[in-house]
Formats: structure tokens, C-alpha cells, sequence
């Protein structure tokens, strides 16, 4: 018989009260999450553009082969958040169990896939010959770390799914810390310890995000934080691991075709010139700084739904959807209008003596921030989808929104009209508008909570 566990108060109450609850450290977590990425450039950078490069060419390899491994634990969330919202103990301990064994064997494959293809992976991407030293080692340094980082992630969604987002909020902050010293320590070297150059930065976030694994399976370990892992739960329960594959591979899908799609726009633009091509970076980080709110509004709709739904109340799960992208849009419309208004101070920031990058930079941004809000609505909605257990559905709307509508319509408008590279720009709002509407349109059928999670363990 299933434990009953402490009161939920995720599942009543303010709805928002309990988005921002959740939405606020997952904010600051996915904004230090990045903090590795920067400290990386930000230290490389002292040894030349080379060893820049080098990371450069690493991470959308990465960050692909990631992908495959975050679905899972995106799985774990979905159905740890169904459990607690049935009080399951019994049910949420059995389930860390078995998610982190899958997490283990599917991260332990993408490293020795990658680790052995490497070579491979950085050829096809054209690297220049004074840049493939430094990437190939800094890449099969990160392959071999894989495995703590996905159990740290695993950790993470764990807790995130019984509603707990500030114990990995602070472990994060403690690494990404670490990390702070510990790169220009093995990028340079100091004493007794030699200078590793690339490979030092690779080595410093490979040690930091172990001790972060390491911690995240102590703690789960000692029951303290609403989870309890005992070794007898790891024995594979095939049935429910089979129900974890069917939830996990549409989420990895959807991953890795985002990773894709940011290396095609790429390669649409760079037709356009390296004027176009510094605009478009300078409108990327003004998009990943709404995309953060954004994808911690969805990622707490989605632990929302799923608790309420796991607890029978489907009701008030589409009421949480509804009332979250009403806020969503209304917050990011806020940003959006900011951006508007000064996006030409905001793009001399980042080039402040380049008029011509400045001048197409701000106007990248004015039509970028025409429709930050209708992103968040099916942002937000996907998030409810998946908390729902329709991992398939959020799936397909993410194809539909990259691969169906964006990139062809960056694609006609840049090349079959007068718009040139505007057409580029103009493509992100006009997509965004109406992927909402059409994600709006399948949430208002109900269809989307039909697939239901069953009770695991309990």
C-alpha cells in the first residue's frame, strides 16, 4: 500500500503563487546552467580566437547528442509529478529507482558513441585544422563527464517533478562557483598543477559537474528531500521502463530537432554576410534572455498539470494551463515592449562601434519582440501537453513550429521576396503567431489530456 507523503499545496491554492514558486529558481538555475558555456569562452578567450573556436564547434555537437539523453529525464518529471500527485511514496521512490538505472545505461552509450565519433563529428562541421586539436580533446573530455551530468540532470528533474526546485538551485550555484576557479586553474595552470590550455576548460567542468552527480545521488540517497533511493528499487521493473522509453523518446526527438534547427538558420543567414550573421547573434541572446522566463513558465505548468492530474483533478490542470499563458503572454509582451523601445541602445552593447551591425541588430530586435508573448502561449501550452504524459503531441507542435513554419518561411521570405534578410527576422513572429493559435486551437478540443500516467510502484 502506497505512503502518503506531506501535503501538496501544489495541487490548491493561488495558481500563480504556485508558477512563480517553481518558475523563479528554475529561472536562475537554467540562466547558471549557461554560466559553464560563458566562463568556458570567457577564460579560453585569453588563449586566442583558436581555442574560442574550438568551443564553438563543440557545443552544437553537444548539445545534440544531449538532447537524447534530457528526454528521459524530462520523463522522469512527468511521472514523478503524476505520483506525487497521488501521494505515492511507495510509487515516487520506485520510480527515481528505475529512472536513474535508464538515465545511467543511455547516458553511459551517448558518451562511448560519442567519445568514439568525435573525429568524425568535428570533420563534417569543416573545422579548420588549427582548431581540431583543441575541439577534438575538449569534446571527448566532455563525452567521458556525460554520465554525471546526466545524473545531476536526472536529479534535478526528480525533485523539480515533487516540487522541489531549490535544492537544485543551490547545488548549481555552488558548482558553477567551483567552475569559476577551477577553469583558469586547468586552462593555465598554478604550482604543481599543469596548464591543459583547451582541454583544462573541459577538465574543470568535467570535475564540477561530477561533484553536482555525486551530491544528487547522496542526497537522494538519505531521503531528505521527498525522494528515498534504495538499492533493492534498482532491480529493472521492464514494464515501467518501457513506459518511460514510450514518454522519453518523443521529448528527445523534440530536443534534437531544436538543435537542428538552430544550425540551419544558421546556414540560411551566413548567405546573407557577416553583418547579418553578427545581427543574428545579437538577436539570439536577446531571445535566449525571454526564452529563460519562458521555458521556466512552461517546464512549471508541465509539474503543475501533472501533479493535478495525478491527483484526479483534470479540472483545475487545464485551469493552470490557461491561467499560465494568459500570464506568460501578458509578461513576455511586457519584455517585449521594452526590447521594442530600446533596441538600438540594447544592440550598441554588444558592438558599440559598429553602426551598420548596430542599426540591422535593432531591427532584428523591434520585429523579434513583436511576438514574445504568442511564444510564450505555446511554450506554456506544450508544457501542459507533456505534463499531461503527451510527450507525443508537444513533440509534433515542436516540429510543426521549427521544421513546418519557421525555417520554410525564413527560407521564401529571404529569397522569393524584396525583404532579403528581413525575411529571416520576420519569419520568428509570423510563426510565432501562429503556432500559438494553432496550439490553441488543439488545447481548446480536451484531446490533449487523454493520455494519462499509470501509478508505478505504488
Amino acid at each position: 500500500m502506497a505512503r502518503r507523503t506531506q501535503p501538496n499545496h501544489l495541487t490548491e491554492g493561488p495558481i500563480i503563487r504556485s508558477l512563480l514558486i517553481l518558475a523563479l529558481p528554475l529561472i536562475l538555475s537554467n540562466l547558471l546552467q549557461t554560466a559553464y558555456q560563458l566562463t568556458d569562452t570567457f577564460w579560453l578567450g585569453r588563449l586566442g580566437a583558436e581555442a574560442v573556436a574550438a568551443v564553438s564547434v563543440s557545443f552544437p555537437i553537444m548539445f545534440l547528442l544531449a538532447s537524447i539523453g534530457i528526454g528521459f529525464t524530462m520523463a522522469g518529471t512527468i511521472i514523478v509529478s503524476h505520483l506525487k500527485g497521488q501521494d505515492s511514496q511507495e510509487g515516487i521512490n520506485h520510480a527515481s529507482s528505475q529512472i536513474l538505472l535508464i538515465v545511467f545505461f543511455v547516458a553511459g552509450l551517448i558518451s562511448i558513441v560519442g567519445f568514439a565519433l568525435s573525429p568524425f563529428f568535428i570533420r563534417i562541421l569543416r573545422t579548420p585544422q588549427s582548431v581540431y586539436t583543441g575541439a577534438l580533446s575538449y569534446l571527448r573530455i566532455s563525452f567521458i563527464g556525460f554520465i554525471f551530468l546526466f545524473i545531476y540532470f536526472t536529479f534535478q528533474a526528480l525533485l523539480r517533478g515533487i516540487g522541489n526546485v531549490k535544492t537544485p538551485l543551490y547545488i548549481i550555484t555552488g558548482t558553477v562557483l567551483l567552475n569559476l576557479i577551477a577553469d583558469p586553474l586547468f586552462i593555465f595552470g598554478l604550482g604543481p598543477i599543469p596548464g591543459f590550455g583547451v582541454k583544462g576548460a573541459a577538465i574543470a567542468t568535467f570535475m564540477t559537474q561530477g561533484i553536482a552527480g555525486v551530491i544528487g545521488i547522496i542526497l537522494l540517497a538519505r531521503g531528505s528531500y521527498g525522494i528515498s533511493l534504495k538499492l533493492h528499487q534498482f532491480i529493472p521493473d521492464i514494464p515501467f521502463i518501457r513506459r518511460t522509453v514510450s514518454l522519453a523518446i518523443p521529448s528527445s526527438i523534440e530536443h534534437s530537432t531544436i538543435a537542428l534547427s538552430l544550425t540551419a538558420m544558421v546556414f540560411l543567414i551566413t548567405e546573407f554576410g557577416t553583418v547579418s550573421l553578427a545581427a543574428y547573434g545579437i538577436g539570439a541572446r536577446i531571445l535566449n534572455f525571454v526564452f529563460f522566463p519562458a521555458l521556466a513558465l512552461s517546464m512549471a505548468t508541465s509539474i503543475l498539470v501533472g501533479q493535478n492530474i495525478g491527483a484526479g483533478n483534470s479540472r483545475r490542470a487545464r485551469h493552470i494551463a490557461i491561467v499560465s499563458a494568459v500570464f506568460t503572454f501578458a509578461t513576455l509582451t511586457a519584455f517585449g515592449s521594452v526590447f521594442f523601445i530600446f533596441s538600438e541602445t540594447i544592440a550598441s552593447v554588444f558592438i558599440p562601434h559598429d553602426p551598420q551591425v548596430i542599426t540591422e541588430s535593432a531591427v532584428f530586435i523591434r520585429i523579434l519582440s513583436m511576438a514574445f508573448g504568442f511564444m510564450g502561449i505555446h511554450m506554456v501550452l506544450r508544457g501542459a501537453f507533456r505534463g499531461a504524459g503527451n510527450t507525443k503531441l508537444a513533440m509534433i507542435f515542436t516540429i510543426i513550429y521549427l521544421w513546418g513554419l519557421r525555417l520554410p518561411a525564413a527560407y521564401i521570405l529571404s529569397r522569393y521576396t524584396n525583404l532579403a534578410v528581413s525575411g529571416i527576422w520576420w519569419a520568428f513572429p509570423v510563426t510565432n503567431i501562429i503556432s500559438a493559435a494553432l496550439t490553441v486551437a488543439f488545447f481548446l478540443r480536451r484531446r490533449w489530456q487523454k493520455e494519462k500516467i499509470t501509478p508505478f510502484g505504488s
